[in-house]
């Protein structure tokens, strides 16, 4: 046992350095924006009736003065995009169109922005799901953060909002994971798609760079589209990464803990390697996250170093992130859940439906 709490140790020594390195290095958007680029923003919506009023508000109050809206209505049934007519009237920048009918060859969201992407007539495409809300500088300083970079694409991680118990032990997990793992900054400027990350809840990318890496076609069947798109147009050879968005963006994603597995239900199993890498991963984070919390209790001093180290990266990922630091101390619990979700997703994942469609 005192092995494995010595690589427990190793393990969170390692995430807490990797946490503390891109906290510090991570590119994040300055206070004074830019106004030199132009963007066409595609939002895919499924059944999305409950955010249209909201999401057409904060869209239509960015401060750039070039952009354009394209909503792609992708065959809603709760009239999702009769909702959007209406509460673009009076946006003559704003459009809607209606996605055809879904091939079998496609997922859904790759489909609906591939339609959208036809109509898009602005030099940088962003895709903007239909719950996340962008501050009216997120454009601006965008613009900046692009033109300093010199990246073809960016993902601005959002601000998680984690309301309900099962959001707040299972949402910063998100960050987490690629700010323990990840050098971000190398990997922005790294020719190896291996160290692709990407969020596509706000994405933006170079059209020409996007349109020659095949458009969304590329990835037509992927479930993991944001990370798939990255490591395509890494391969076509161009750069970019994720990027700090929590000033300038912020999204609530699941509000229970059904919403929750079956989000990520339809793509932990893919993103992890499958079966196999999915064991791994949860055999990893028990060594991490419970073997030091359980033996902790017994006086265990090589236990405890490793629970304050692994809790202490979570801190670090919580201030970089703008979650709330307290639910760090929840890690052990959070793991537990964690390792639920990859085993309900790689056994379960063939009955998980999305938005009214089988994945």
């Amino acid at each position: 046992m005192s092995a494995l709490l010595s690589l427990s140790v190793v393990i969170n020594a390692f995430l807490l350095s990797m946490a503390i390195f891109n906290a510090i290095t991570i590119v994040r958007p300055r206070a004074q924006g830019s106004r030199n680029l132009s963007f066409s923003i595609l939002v895919p919506c499924r059944n999305e009736a409950e955010n249209v009023s909201e999401l057409v508000a904060t869209l239509g109050a960015l401060d750039h003065p070039r952009y354009e809206v394209i909503f792609i209505d992708d065959n809603s049934t709760d009239g999702t995009g009769e909702l959007l007519s209406q509460a673009i009237r009076n946006h003559s920048f704003m459009k809607v169109i209606s996605a055809a009918p879904l091939p079998d060859s496609w997922m859904g969201k790759p489909w609906a922005l591939s339609q959208g992407l036809s109509h898009a007539t602005h030099e940088y495409i962003v895709t903007v799901d239909a719950d996340v809300r962008l501050a009216p500088d997120a454009l601006s300083a965008m613009d900046s953060v692009l033109q300093r970079t010199g990246s073809d694409f960016l993902s601005p991680y959002p601000s998680q909002s984690a309301v309900t118990m099962s959001e707040r032990l299972v949402q910063p997990l998100l960050q987490w994971t690629w700010m323990t793992t990840v050098p971000l900054r190398l990997a922005m400027r790294s020719s190896r798609s291996s160290l692709a990350v990407a969020n596509g809840q706000f994405l933006l990318v170079k059209k020409s760079a996007l349109i020659s890496v095949g458009g969304f076609d590329a990835i037509q069947s992927s479930v993991l589209d944001d990370i798939d798109l990255a490591r395509a147009l890494i391969r076509g050879g161009f750069s970019g990464g994720v990027c700090d968005g929590s000033k300038i963006a912020s999204t609530r994603m699941y509000s229970s803990f059904r919403e929750i597995r079956a989000g990520y239900g339809k793509s932990m199993s893919t993103g992890f390697g499958g079966v196999f890498g999915s064991l791994a991963l949860a055999a990893v984070m028990a060594i991490s996250g419970l073997l030091p919390f359980i033996f902790s209790f017994f006086g265990s001093t090589m236990a405890t170093a490793a629970l304050l180290l692994v809790v202490t990266s979570r801190v670090v990922s919580a201030i970089s992130s703008r979650s709330l630091i307290i639910d760090s101390l929840l890690h052990p619990i959070s793991t537990i859940v964690f390792i639920y979700l990859l085993i309900y997703s790689n056994f379960f994942h063939s009955k998980i439906t999305w938005k009214g469609r089988s994945i």
